[in-house]
């Protein structure tokens, strides 16, 4: 039997996480919020200079990606704020150890929380059970991020737009296509492992 049959339409992942009641449904919620700001950050701490970029390659921009695949748009939407807003309070979490508002790289960050909504929504359409969806759902919030960030990191620098693409967004382009890979191994298999068992 396959997913699709056992899983109703519009939901995620995390959806399947089992709650009895409207209460213990808000808790695993705030949990799963919790939690998704959490790998967010610790993938953030993932972190190594790219020679000549402000931008360093990190494990938050698939983190994000997989926070809103898997959470849906709205709890998405959730954990990438509270990661944003705990940095600005000055949790040491984005990437290498950073906090605050206003560094060249803080436009990523923005892009990340309205990727993650993206992502969270095309993920109720089922955006995220086949591989070729997976792939054009991952390069959709990819998109996203570069389409907040690269401006942001012109503007903040004063860089002209394509030189900060050509420092914030081209040398990324290959870590960005492997981490599309791995999403598009790990949803549709996890989609098939929850047909399984259910």
């Amino acid at each position: 039997m396959s997913t699709a049959a056992l899983v109703r339409p519009g939901t995620v992942l995390a959806d399947l996480l089992p709650a009895a009641t409207a209460s213990r449904a808000r808790v695993r919620d705030a949990a799963l919020v919790v939690g998704g700001a959490a790998l967010t950050g610790i993938a953030a701490q993932i972190a190594v200079p790219v020679p000549g970029s402000p931008v360093p390659v990190t494990g938050q921009t698939f983190a994000a990606l997989l926070v809103g695949a898997s959470l849906g748009a709205g709890r998405g939407l959730l954990s990438l704020a509270l990661y944003a807003l705990a940095g600005i309070a000055g949790l040491p979490w984005f990437a290498g150890g950073a906090s605050g508002a206003g560094g060249a790289t803080f436009g990523y960050i923005v892009g990340m929380l309205l990727a993650t909504g993206l992502v969270g929504a095309l993920a109720r359409r089922g955006g995220d059970r086949g591989v070729l969806r997976t792939a054009a759902t991952m390069a959709a919030g990819t998109a996203v991020i570069y389409a907040v960030g690269v401006p942001y990191l012109a503007m903040s620098t004063g860089m002209s737009l394509g030189r900060a693409a050509a420092v914030g967004l081209v040398p990324f382009l290959i870590g960005d296509a492997l981490k599309a890979a791995l999403a598009m191994g790990a949803l549709p298999a996890a989609w098939k492992l929850a047909g399984r068992r259910g």
